[in-house]
């Protein structure tokens, strides 16, 4: 028994992508001990450790895709591949890029590695441009429940789309905003989040969702595991009873 249940641990991704046809959403937050990811002028770099940083490359490397947003390749530029922990293959890149404004000289194009880019608004010259570097372009566009457009794109069809490409882990590194819209529409099944010993105050946050009106609408949690890495808290939160498929 236990190893059945280890080895379903071990392959988590592949039974949420056969049985709910989806990948299991896993989603990293690197964060000061009072929850602030960077400061209010964007600064992020660095809240944790190398040690930290390593180990978050080590989850990178597990997953079959990193997920971010736009906001964080125009930011931040990054490459989003494995560098810190040795690999045998890089994991495909995941944008969230409601209007195309994805550069074509992003450093997430890397030779040999797929690159998915969602978008909502169409752009066919701007599609063709990334198209050229290497990218696949999937128009998902997101509806109001009375079929107005949102202007963003279907986060839940997307996960549909990644799991009928095979992507089985997806480890999502966003935003506040972009891990807010998860967070709200219920597609996290794990948090792995990295807490620096220090405090910023005032900053940005983990993830932008709410207002609540009442403690009974917050989001429940079951923890499993909390270990230090190097001087940080590595802590893995699971979404309650999202594993029960």
């Amino acid at each position: 028994l236990f190893r059945s249940i280890q080895s379903r641990e071990l392959n988590i991704g592949f039974f949420s992508r056969m049985i709910r046809k989806t990948p299991w959403v896993r989603m990293k937050v690197a964060a000061s001990l009072d929850g602030k990811t960077a400061l209010d002028n964007g600064t992020s770099q660095w809240i944790t450790s190398p040690e930290a940083r390593a180990d978050g490359h080590a989850w990178r490397a597990r997953a079959c895709a990193v997920l971010t947003g736009i906001g964080t390749v125009l930011a931040d530029r990054p490459r989003l591949d494995v560098r810190l922990v040795e690999t045998p293959r890089q994991p495909h890149v995941v944008v969230v890029d409601s209007q195309l404004q994805t550069p074509t000289d992003a450093p997430i194009f890397i030779a040999g590695r797929t690159v998915y880019i969602y978008a909502a608004g169409q752009n066919d010259e701007k599609k063709q441009a990334l198209e050229a570097r290497g990218a696949t372009v999937i128009y998902l566009p997101g509806e109001h429940a009375d079929g107005t457009p949102t202007g963003k794109v279907d986060l839940a069809a997307m996960l549909l789309d990644l799991g009928r490409r095979e992507i089985n882990e997806l480890h999502v590194e966003a935003g506040h905003q972009l891990n807010g819209s998860f967070i709200r529409e219920g597609l996290v099944d794990e948090l792995l989040v990295y807490l620096a010993p220090k405090l910023i105050g005032q900053g940005r946050g983990m993830a932008s969702f709410g207002p609540l009106t009442s403690l009974d609408e917050a989001l429940p949690l079951d923890f499993k595991s909390a270990e230090m890495v190097g001087p940080d808290l590595r802590v893995i939160a699971r979404v309650a009873v999202r594993d029960l498929f």
